[in-house]
């Protein structure tokens, strides 16, 4: 996880909200930083998550985890992680009996809106422990990301209606939290993805949106970063709170700063 990015948000591990829906959005960057941040962070939290993981291997985000403090191959072993290998299980279903289930079966539907398979494996990934069992914290759905669905053919209602039942499940009967992320395609007339994030916006209490530079490409300055706070049971004056920042990923960090204060700048 990223120290910085946590002081940023009012957060450590050890003081983790709960019931909550996180969005993150990037638009004209790679805003994959975000997910490897609070995958890292609810493994340090002791939170079980669930990672349904639809852009890159299981090695890759367990590189990148090594780097900030955790082992993905740990935590999947003592069942703290659930993984599910998108790639991987996007061929696996095609060579599986029709009547085996499987959490992506919508790919070899003729109604490829169907993602109830994909909500039962998150059911079961998270569903509470016996006590015989290790008790994790809390529950945590994370998604990497949801315009994939869009791309394979899942129409946007059909996303949202997946994501209102995990959170109706996660959020609101265990008490978890669920983070996932959406690309901004930029695009005026790819009305589905405009209908998800917009969706996804109004159910979310927190929104990060990573954004390129207008200006272009600058080596010290790798983009700026949307947080809006959205507290829906506050009075609409003081409902919703935002801050920008500017920011250089790094090796193993990821630095923020105030627009114009990058120290390359100064």
């Amino acid at each position: 996880m990223f120290p910085e990015l946590n002081n940023l948000l009012n957060t450590t591990p050890d003081q983790v909200e709960q019931g909550k829906l996180t969005l993150l959005c990037d638009a004209k960057t790679d805003g994959s930083f975000l997910v490897h941040h609070f995958l890292s962070f609810y493994l340090k939290a002791n939170c079980k998550v669930c990672f349904v993981a639809l852009i890159q291997s299981f090695s890759h985000y367990n590189i990148v985890g090594q780097k900030l403090g955790v082992s993905l191959t740990t935590a999947r072993e003592c069942g703290q992680l659930v993984f599910l290998e998108g790639l991987k299980s996007a061929v696996d279903v095609f060579f599986r009996p029709q009547e085996e289930p499987h959490p992506l079966q919508f790919l070899r539907e003729a109604n490829s809106g169907n993602l109830q398979p994909l909500y039962e494996f998150v059911q079961e990934a998270l569903k509470p422990m016996d006590s015989g069992e290790a008790a994790w914290r809390c529950p945590v759905l994370l998604v990497d990301d949801l315009s994939v669905l869009l791309s394979l053919g899942v129409g946007a209602v059909a996303v949202l209606d997946f994501v209102h039942y995990c959170r109706a499940t996660v959020c609101r009967e265990w008490k978890g939290n669920v983070v996932a992320l959406v690309h901004d395609s930029g695009d005026a007339e790819d009305e589905e993805n405009d209908i998800l994030l917009n969706g996804l916006g109004h159910q979310s209490h927190l929104i990060l949106r990573a954004e390129g530079l207008a200006t272009g490409f600058c080596k010290d300055v790798h983009g700026q970063l949307r947080i809006l706070w959205r507290r829906s049971s506050q009075p609409t004056a003081q409902r919703d709170r935002s801050l920008t920042y500017q920011y250089k990923i790094q090796d193993k960090n990821v630095s923020f700063f105030a627009k114009g204060m990058s120290p390359a700048v100064l």
